[in-house]
């Protein structure tokens, strides 16, 4: 399985309009940072995991020629804002994108892509099929996908782990039952949205002690807002199995 960061900024992206901040004037790659997003590629899948406004521009850089499904962690607009974009996959396949969500979710969805929906529908309007995900796994061609109950403030959301790897962004509290299904894992990917506590996302230490309780061979911190730093001044303080992820960046997760 091979994983591919396609965004790893936060909400307003890095650099963030109008910001002189040393982040934002860095010319640094590391520090251009698109919203936060996952490609999976699997022997039998291609998936995306969260759609946000920077969808079409992801799926030309990472050169995504076919796409089986989209994962949606929640409903805000930086993971759902790309999909109309999703009309490109449907004419190359000839058929409706697969997109997995909780049913709040859906209707967030439904309620965004109305035209989408709609019993008379304009010619050309991507195509979607729902379908819920109710907290047990999915199969999707062969894969195991385990839905990982997580809480965005008060929010609750879902990660994801597939095979030996967990995708958590958003998070600032995580319940025992969920930590029991990553501990272990051998590729661990969670937000940190600055070094500060805030109120809906993990701090840089509070991501890093998830990763020292859950012990995977190596970490990947994603969702980073321009707050937390540049790049590289970040990076060298981490431990030796973490990293900050960047835009681009390419993981084998070899089991």
């Amino acid at each position: 399985m091979k994983i591919t960061f396609l965004g790893t900024g936060t909400s307003q992206g890095v650099p963030v309009i109008a910001c002189e901040c040393a982040t934002c004037l860095s010319d640094d790659c590391h520090d251009k940072r698109l919203r936060a997003s996952l490609l999976v590629e699997t022997a039998s899948n291609t998936i995306v995991i969260d759609a946000g406004p920077d969808f079409r521009q992801q799926m030309l850089s990472a050169g995504v020629k076919k796409l089986d499904a989209i994962l949606l962690t929640h409903e805000h607009k930086d993971h759902i804002a790309g999909m109309d974009d999703l009309r490109a996959f449907n004419y190359k396949s000839q058929s409706a994108i697969d997109i997995y969500a909780e049913e709040r979710v859906q209707n967030a969805v439904r309620k965004e892509y109305e035209y989408v929906f709609a019993e008379n529908r304009y010619p050309g309007v991507p195509k979607m099929e729902l379908h819920t995900i109710a907290g047990y796994n999915i199969d999707l061609n062969g894969d195991e996908i385990i839905p990982l109950r997580i809480f965005h403030y008060r929010l609750p959301i879902l990660g994801f782990r597939i095979g030996e790897m967990a995708y958590i962004t958003d998070a600032n509290y995580i319940p025992e039952e969920t930590r029991e299904k990553i501990i272990g894992v051998k590729y661990l990917v969670v937000n940190a949205l600055r070094k500060e506590k805030h109120i809906s996302h993990f701090s840089l230490g509070e991501a890093l002690a998830l990763i020292e309780q859950v012990s995977p061979r190596k970490a990947y911190i994603t969702h980073i807002g321009h707050q937390m730093g540049r790049h590289a001044d970040v990076n060298r303080d981490l431990p030796v199995n973490v990293t900050l992820a960047w835009d681009g960046l390419e993981v084998n997760c070899v089991e």
